[in-house]
C-alpha cells in the first residue's frame, strides 16, 4: 500500500541515520518498538486532547518522512507497524479524498459484511466524512479502545478494497491498465485489512509489541 502515495520530504534519512546511529536492523528495530510503546503508553495513560489532536495531525504539518524513518520498517502485525499503516492510511485519504471516498462508497454499495457498519463512517460518505473517519481511527489509537480502532481500519481496508475490486470489474473491457491497477490496489487493503486485524487480536491478548 505504501506504493499508492508519495511522501513529502521533511526529514531526511541521512538526518535520521545521524541521530539513531545508522542502518543497523537491529537497532533500528529497537527504536521502532520503543519509540511506539513509549507514545502510546504516555498519551494513553494521560490523553490531552490537545496533544491528541497534534498527533492525529502530526503529518499534515510535518509530512511522512519522520513517522517512516520510525516505524514503516517494523514488522505488520507489530505496534509501530500498525502504527505506521494507521498514519498511512490517513494520509492516503487526505492525499485525493474525492477518489478515495468514491471507492470507500462503491464498496459500501457492494458490501455483504458489516464492514460498513464497523468502519463507521456516515453514509453517503463523500470527502468530508471519508476524512472524518480517518480522524476518527487514529484518534482512538490514542483516546480509545486500540483494538477497536484496529478494527475499524482494517474494516475500511476491505470496504475499499472491494470498491477497487468492483470498479476493477467495470474497467476491464474498456480499460484494462486501469482494471489491472484498481486490482493490484484490492489486494494491498485486503493484505493491510488482514495485518490489521492480526494486530487486534494481539493487542486483545496483550501480545502486541
Amino acid at each position: 500500500m505504501a506504493d499508492d502515495f508519495h511522501k513529502p520530504t521533511k526529514f531526511s534519512g541521512a538526518k535520521f541515520e545521524s541521530m539513531m546511529g545508522g542502518e543497523d536492523p537491529a537497532q533500528i528495530s529497537r527504536i521502532a518498538h520503543e519509540t511506539a510503546q513509549a507514545l502510546i503508553a504516555r498519551v494513553r495513560d494521560s490523553p490531552d486532547p490537545e496533544v491528541v489532536e497534534r498527533l492525529v495531525a502530526y503529518t499534515d504539518e510535518h509530512g511522512i518522512d519522520a513517522v517512516a524513518e520510525l516505524w514503516s520498517r517494523a514488522t505488520p502485525r507489530s505496534l509501530p507497524g500498525a502504527l505506521w499503516r494507521i498514519y498511512l492510511v490517513r494520509l492516503l485519504i487526505r492525499q485525493d479524498a474525492d477518489g478515495t471516498s468514491y471507492l470507500y462508497q462503491r464498496g459500501i454499495d457492494v458490501a455483504v459484511t458489516i464492514d460498513p457498519i464497523v468502519a463507521g463512517a456516515i453514509v453517503p460518505t463523500g470527502p468530508a466524512e471519508i476524512i472524518q473517519l480517518a480522524d476518527e481511527i487514529l484518534r482512538g489509537v490514542f483516546t480509545g479502545d486500540f483494538a477497536i480502532a484496529l478494527d475499524r481500519a482494517a474494516a475500511f481496508c476491505r470496504v475499499i478494497g472491494a470498491g477497487c475490486a468492483s470498479v476493477a470489474d467495470d474497467l476491464d473491457a474498456t480499460e484494462p491498465g486501469r482494471s489491472t491497477e484498481l486490482t493490484t490496489r484490492a489486494l494491498r487493503f485486503s493484505t493491510t485489512a488482514q495485518e490489521f486485524a492480526s494486530c487486534a487480536r494481539l493487542w486483545r491478548s496483550d501480545s502486541l509489541e
